[in-house]
């Protein structure tokens, strides 16, 4: 895979590309057990600015709050890595991608208090338009689903969780 960036934000340091990695016994890649958030950069007369940055690192932490996960940063520290990450790509616009995850806490739909931990990662990449740049002059095809979202008394719906997302 062609790397999207130089480097990853992942507890609390940046790591080269090729060196952000995750252990195949990570408890999010056998049981979906991550949260994340897609944000906006944009390119401003005052720099690189996050849309509703706050914001988007509020739901992160609301959606680690539904599923139990310790956050081992607060709200503040996500942000400011959010923008650290985005300076030392160089970037004006990108996308944003702060993700927390069950890491290596052993096997188990619910590992036990002692072992959980959360590791969390922060990636920043250019991405152009969404669905590319031809469907900003010629408009996209859309229609009206017959899928139902999930309720909320089924999974927590209200987190964006990986396994949500399946």
């Amino acid at each position: 895979m062609q790397p999207l960036a130089k480097n990853i934000w992942i507890n609390g340091e940046l790591t080269a590309w090729e060196k952000a990695t995750v252990h195949v016994m990570s408890h999010a890649l056998h049981y979906g057990t991550s949260v994340f958030e897609g944000i906006r950069v944009y390119d401003t007369p005052n720099g690189p600015c996050g849309f509703r940055l706050t914001d988007h690192i509020r739901r992160l932490f609301d959606s680690a709050r539904i599923y139990h996960f310790p956050m081992p940063y607060n709200e503040d520290e996500l942000v400011q890595a959010c923008k650290d990450v985005v300076r030392a790509e160089g970037l004006r616009s990108a996308y944003l991608r702060p993700l927390a995850f069950l890491g290596e806490c052993g096997m188990g739909v619910s590992p036990s208090a002692e072992t959980i931990r959360s590791d969390v990662m922060i990636s920043a990449f250019a991405w152009g338009a969404y669905l590319g740049e031809e469907a900003l002059e010629k408009g996209v095809d859309a229609c009206i689903s017959s899928w139902n979202r999930v309720a909320p008394n089924t999974v927590p719906a209200g987190a964006k969780a990986g396994g949500n997302y399946l």
